[in-house]
């Protein structure tokens, strides 16, 4: 099934060439430059919260309702390039300040029943697109290495869309006991310093949550970053 999806979306792409949602030249849903002059996110998140742009802002809430809902995979690359700057930024600092190296990533996981209606995890195609990114930026460099473990954090029980939850309180309890680290992985998270990846944050319930197993499971520091907030 995946493979005809692919074959097809080729199809239309030929025949109905994908524009830019902002300025409106073909090649992509969204152009580099265009994402690049998105209004940063303004809304208070937790400090070792980063996200990139206002969920707001029409535009960038219809590219990630495209990439989310609609199939629209190739988004992945796009907001990869953009979040891996601001990584790196903040890595610089944590680095050195707070010996933040040899950085694990680990997207937010969909339950079973989310990911067969869905066909994929858009947090984990953004997290395979950075480590792409990364290796080609700096390879072997253990320094500034990322891996990339995308079973380490499950998701056993299903949950109400978040989205669909306008009180804080009920989003809150809505998330609690909602992931998991299983005893055969705790030792990959002992000790190590980890990257959440998500596309969306808006009560920060969903990460907040996974912080809370990934330190129980003795993992040293946590931090998130999103796409939008």
């Amino acid at each position: 099934m995946n493979v005809l999806n692919t074959l097809l979306n080729s199809i239309l792409n030929l025949v109905f060439p994908e524009k830019c949602l902002f300025c409106g030249l073909p090649g992509a849903d969204l152009c580099i430059a265009c994402i690049s002059n998105l209004p940063e996110a303004k809304r208070e998140s937790a400090d070792w919260i980063f996200p990139l742009y206002d969920y707001r802002h029409p535009p960038i809430k219809q590219a990630l309702a495209l990439f989310k809902y609609k199939g629209k995979k190739n988004l992945a690359g796009i907001f990869a390039e953009v979040l891996y700057d601001r990584i790196l930024e903040e890595l610089s600092e944590l680095s050195v300040m707070k010996n933040f190296t040899n950085v694990i990533l680990i997207p937010i996981p969909l339950s079973r029943k989310r990911y067969r209606e869905r066909g994929y995890n858009q947090a984990e195609l953004i997290c395979k697109e950075l480590i792409k990114i990364n290796n080609l930026r700096h390879g072997v460099d253990t320094k500034n290495k990322f891996n990339l473990e995308n079973n380490i954090l499950i998701k056993p029980k299903e949950t109400e869309h978040q989205a669909r939850i306008s009180n804080r309180s009920e989003r809150l309890k809505n998330i609690v006991g909602s992931f998991a680290v299983e005893n055969i992985n705790i030792s990959l998270v002992k000790g190590k310093n980890i990257i959440l990846i998500d596309d969306i944050t808006t009560t920060s319930a969903t990460l907040t949550e996974a912080k809370k197993i990934l330190k129980k499971a003795g993992a040293r520091k946590v931090i998130a970053f999103t796409v939008a907030h």
